[in-house]
């Protein structure tokens, strides 16, 4: 005998979380933890961050390429999503992409100043880094879009993101079709994606401890370099 469709529906959303419990009953770094000498950091924190990067690598930790990245609109509201990291060095910061149509394209077009957050459980690690954002030329986000896979290609072609989407069937047609293009003209060009340079003012590195005696570490960029100093956990 089929349901009716009230009692349906009320079936399915009668269910009690008790969201504190649960959220007292999660421990977090269930691991043994590596130990950080801040005094033998580096003196600029682009080697710490690719040290740092290698051993989440090493360690398994999932994804560790994929920061969140925090902007603000043109009226100052924040916003923040997952991005993929696509590169960094020392001339031009950390990278990133997205088209310049995109929520995050407009809102770095208004106010071009960023932040990235890496978490980096495995170990108990955070990286935090911010900073101005520049958009690089446009061949530089030719090469880096067609150095990457044919299903990057094609969600480049498909475009329109964060733009209100009609019907799910709507978005399979045009991906469909940008698929299609995209193996059909591996060098099709996609004007709208965007490489994004982040140069940080401020990185930090948070090394994690089992009695909460945390290990925080500011670079701070100074005309001449890079200051260095302790933040209270």
């Amino acid at each position: 005998m089929e349901p009716e469709p009230e009692a349906e529906a009320e079936a399915t959303t009668d269910v009690d979380v008790d969201l504190d419990a649960l959220l007292r009953s999660l421990r977090v770094w269930d691991t043994q933890l590596p130990a950080f000498a801040p005094q033998d950091a580096p003196a600029a924190p682009l080697p710490l961050f690719k040290e740092w990067f290698a051993a989440a690598v090493a360690a398994g930790q999932p994804e560790p390429h994929t920061p969140s990245l925090a902007t603000t609109d043109a009226e100052g509201h924040p916003d923040v999503r997952t991005v993929m990291l696509h590169g960094a060095d020392e001339a031009h910061g950390w990278h990133f992409a997205s088209h310049a149509g995109s929520a995050k394209g407009r809102q770095l077009a208004a106010r071009p100043y960023a932040a990235l957050g890496f978490y980096w459980p495995a170990q108990g690690r955070q990286i935090r880094v911010r900073g101005p954002v520049r958009a690089a030329p446009p061949e530089v986000a030719h090469a880096d879009l067609h150095a990457r896979s044919t299903g990057a290609l094609a969600s480049a072609l498909v475009g329109h993101q964060s733009e209100p989407l009609g019907s799910y069937e709507e978005l399979e047609r045009a991906s469909d079709a940008a698929w299609q293009r995209a193996q059909r003209e591996p060098d099709a060009p996609a004007p709208s994606w965007t490489v994004y340079h982040l140069a940080p003012d401020e990185v930090e590195f948070f090394q994690g401890d089992a009695r909460r005696r945390h290990v925080r570490l500011k670079y701070l960029r100074t005309t001449g370099g890079w200051a260095k100093e302790l933040l209270w956990p």
